[in-house]
């Protein structure tokens, strides 16, 4: 595996082991609608939390949420929406970024609550 997979792997289960630990609920992970693919669905009290996790091993060309492009948005959007209907969910839904980025042997981790678009 490519050391950005891995890199990008190691950074989904850190998001994960941090959501856990913030008491949310992990509904699904790598959810694929399309084209789209959402990292982690989670859930707190009635709110379900659509996260999208960028990790990077350096900050020399931008913060790592700064990777989140319209384009990925609007799938991302149209993939949730397919699941809350789907599923019949009555839930507020968030989207937020879990921005991680490898500092030495350790990981800043920085949760972005209502990153863009929301509903």
């Amino acid at each position: 595996m490519a050391q950005h997979n891995e890199l990008g792997k190691k950074g989904e289960q850190l998001a994960v082991d941090y959501l856990l630990k913030c008491s949310y609920t992990i509904v699904e992970r790598n959810y694929r609608f399309n084209k789209a693919e959402v990292d982690i669905i989670a859930k707190k009290n009635n709110v379900l939390a659509i996260i999208e996790v960028k990790t990077r091993s350096t900050t020399d060309f931008g913060n790592p949420q700064d990777f989140v492009k319209p384009n990925q948005i609007n799938r991302l959007v149209k993939a949730v929406d397919e699941y809350v209907n789907v599923n019949n969910l009555e839930v507020d839904v968030r989207f937020d970024i879990i921005a991680i980025v490898k500092e030495g042997k350790n990981y800043n981790i920085e949760h972005l609550e209502n990153a863009f678009y929301h509903f």
